[in-house]
């Protein structure tokens, strides 16, 4: 690609060597047909649960659209503004809850859409439908902007037919569309790549995990994991000593019985500057969310006057952190010592009980802590409930084999979303330069 700069504004930073000239800029009204579609009355059975795939602004997410969750009748379609749409067909949301507004999609098979999504048929002969749908998912907050001002902000039809767009010859959209295309292509892969991982994680805990009931009802000799043949789901020893014998069965511990220390935080006043802004991290339930199993850093700080002048303290590097309100059951493993709320327990565990195992034996009870959630405006945990958890247990040489093979999935995992990451990163670049 060539990546000089020409002078003209209607033409591209980058832009491949063998096209010159500048784009054409035209309305969108100009070159395509715009409508939108509606929905059925829910009221009449008749309507819907047809076949014809019928599209919603949830499903629009700068995707090519190959299936629907609804589906409607021949009858709904024709008792309804709803029309058939071809494959093709660019989808935009003109309204809808969050960020939804200004997405588009590209319908991928013949659907029908309700009428929050406008259906922009381009003429193909001027405009490539690919190449029109990346450049406008480029322009998403540009086009966001353009909404109507009231209660509830919204695009319409004439706005979407009022967007200027610029666009070179046909073999130079083509061009460009299959291009891009071959990066969602890779984007697309890697994320299947991601959801496989997760999904076989999410299995491999289940059976690792499993209740006595579930125990009791699985087959002895059928039930085997056959990607990892050491895994046994139906006996508790699901991994196998290095001699092939059986680990020691295992036992029962409270949460609490596994821990030197298990103390909450506390919130130094928010009144007093001085308690703030200091250089000991103050852990919040959103610095767990969006950093997952490990904390490497807090969107805020305290003091030492902060920490001397509450119940917070000081929780050593590689200690568990377990939220009780908001996220509740969330667990993440703190690597540098940080200060906590009293929304969260930090638990110090005792030598014989491995970090990495109780992090995922905690991770899977939360599919059990709605029976100790206490009633109220908002659900939360008390401290004494989650010490009072009943943990199986297995020896600590089984609690680090399994720790270690649940650890090397959710590298896998990680470094599979730092792939998608890049990728996202680096598509976001080229279609700042490949469009006008």
């Amino acid at each position: 690609m060539n990546s000089s700069i020409e002078r003209s504004r209607n033409v591209p930073q980058l832009r491949f060597p063998e096209f010159k000239g500048e784009w054409e800029k035209k309305k969108l009204g100009e070159v395509a047909e715009i409508s939108s579609g509606g929905t059925p009355s829910r009221t009449n059975p008749d309507y819907w649960n047809g076949n014809i795939p019928w599209v919603s602004t949830t499903l629009i997410d700068f995707n090519f659209i190959d299936k629907t969750e609804e589906y409607i009748t021949e009858e709904g379609l024709k008792n309804s503004s709803a029309k058939l749409f071809p494959k093709g067909t660019l989808l935009m949301a003109m309204y809808g809850q969050g960020k939804t507004r200004g997405k588009v999609s590209i319908l991928n098979i013949e659907a029908s859409t309700n009428q929050a999504c406008g259906a922009i048929i381009t003429n193909n002969r001027i405009l490539d439908s690919t190449f029109a749908f990346q450049n406008l998912a480029k322009r998403y907050d540009e086009i966001r902007d353009l909404s109507n001002q009231g209660g509830q902000e919204n695009l319409s039809g004439a706005i979407i037919k009022g967007i200027e767009i610029f666009f070179p010859t046909l073999l130079e959209q083509t061009k460009i569309a299959s291009f891009l295309t071959a990066v969602d292509e890779k984007l697309q892969a890697l994320k299947k790549k991601k959801s496989l991982l997760e999904q076989y994680k999410k299995g491999v805990m289940q059976s690792l995990f499993l209740s006595e009931a579930e125990f009791s009802g699985l087959k002895d000799e059928q039930d085997v994991d056959d990607t990892n043949p050491k895994i046994l789901k139906s006996s508790k020893s699901r991994f196998r000593q290095e001699d092939g014998s059986d680990f020691p069965a295992w036992g029962v511990k409270k949460l609490g019985e596994v821990c030197k220390i298990a103390r909450s935080g506390g919130t130094p006043t928010s009144t007093n500057k001085s308690f703030y802004n200091g250089d000991i991290p103050f852990l919040s339930i959103s610095d767990m969310t969006s950093q997952g199993k490990y904390l490497t850093h807090t969107s805020n700080h305290i003091s030492k006057l902060g920490l001397e002048n509450s119940s917070s303290w000081l929780v050593p590097a590689n200690s568990l952190i377990y939220s009780m309100y908001a996220s509740v059951g969330f667990v993440a493993i703190n690597k540098i010592p940080i200060a906590t709320s009293q929304a969260v327990l930090n638990l110090i565990l005792q030598d014989e009980f491995d970090l990495e195992f109780m992090y995922y034996i905690l991770v899977d009870f939360q599919k059990n802590i709605a029976q100790f959630i206490t009633t109220g405006t908002q659900g939360n945990l008390n401290a004494q409930s989650v010490k009072n958890f009943e943990l199986k247990m297995p020896s600590l040489p089984e609690q680090i084999k399994i720790a270690s093979f649940l650890s090397s999935i959710d590298e896998k995992i990680n470094q599979t979303q730092t792939q998608i990451t890049q990728t996202e990163t680096w598509k976001k670049g080229l279609l700042q330069k490949m469009f006008c």
